[in-house]
């Protein structure tokens, strides 16, 4: 039998968190050894060996799951949105120890368009640059965290800010649409999310190939 990661999952108790639990059973190769949250933050230090740990929390329960990671040289997934400055700071930091992959979307799908993005943006530099997201109407920032690193790569490629445009409407999980438009022709790149756990197996992916990598910082679309 294949050796089996072992997760520490932190923030276990939110939504994302349980749908990592769910998924990661044993014969998809993991072995969760621990779910943590808030209340569990005094005694994170004495949770059971673990290969890497994935962290969906909230910026109060982040720093201490870091400060664990740091301390035993393991690995660090993290979906926590809202950090700080300092936070983003004492990350950045971490990569020079341990590897670390901080990303606001897990959903491989967004990596693979991600990359699109960045080819098509250097062979259309010229043509106009929008970027259109649709969300439900709970989600609360606009643009989504996900079409601001979409322009963030658009603009590498081509020197232009995009235009964005936002709709929170019903229950859509999350639709990308990154647009080059020129003289008589358009191209769409999309993106549609019509699941929420795109986002836990997509962090489940990237725990896997993070277990054994060398210090850094990673993105998801360099370890597809």
């Amino acid at each position: 039998m294949a050796t089996l990661t072992k997760l520490l999952i932190h923030g276990a108790r939110g939504r994302m968190g349980q749908a990592l639990v769910r998924l990661s059973e044993p014969d998809k190769g993991f072995s969760v050894v621990a779910c943590t949250g808030r209340s569990d933050l005094p005694a994170l230090d004495t949770v059971p060996e673990f290969d890497v740990a994935v962290d969906f929390s909230a910026p109060e329960g982040f720093d201490a799951v870091l400060s664990l990671c740091l301390n035993r040289g393991k690995p660090l997934v993290s979906g926590t949105t809202g950090l700080s400055r300092l936070q983003f700071d004492a990350l950045a930091q971490a990569t020079q120890t341990i590897p670390v992959l901080w990303v606001s979307n897990f959903s491989l799908g967004v990596a693979v368009l991600d990359r699109l993005v960045a080819e098509a943006g250097q062979l259309l530099q010229d043509w106009q640059l929008d970027i259109l997201e649709s969300h439900h109407i709970h989600k609360k920032d606009a643009p989504s965290g996900t079409a601001l690193s979409l322009g963030a790569t658009a603009k590498a490629a081509t020197g232009r800010d995009p235009v964005y445009h936002s709709l929170r409407v019903g229950d859509v999980v999350g639709e990308h649409t990154v647009q080059f438009t020129g003289i008589g022709e358009r191209i769409e790149l999309v993106h549609r999310a019509t699941d929420r756990d795109i986002f836990a197996r997509g962090a489940l992916h990237a725990a896997k190939r993070l277990a054994d990598k060398p210090p850094g910082l990673y993105r998801i679309s360099e370890i597809l």
